[in-house]
């Protein structure tokens, strides 16, 4: 997929968990969050110096925006 621009519109699992076996493979992903509040699964435990591991698992390898 090297190449390939995505941008993420997803919440919760499903679609979170496919941008990141794109960005995995290669491509560029851009996830897009809500002003404010960001994405929320940055909510759900379990949590290291304050950042939900959940979160950060799910949602590697891309850039943030919020819009």
């Amino acid at each position: 997929m090297p190449g390939l621009l995505a941008v993420d519109l997803a919440r919760v699992l499903a679609g979170p968990f496919a941008m990141m076996m794109c960005a995995d493979l290669g491509a560029r992903v851009i996830k897009v969050e809500r002003p404010g509040r960001g994405d929320d699964s940055r909510t759900c435990g379990p949590f290291i110096d304050g950042r939900s591991m959940y979160f950060a698992r799910v949602n590697r390898g891309r850039q943030s925006i919020v819009r």
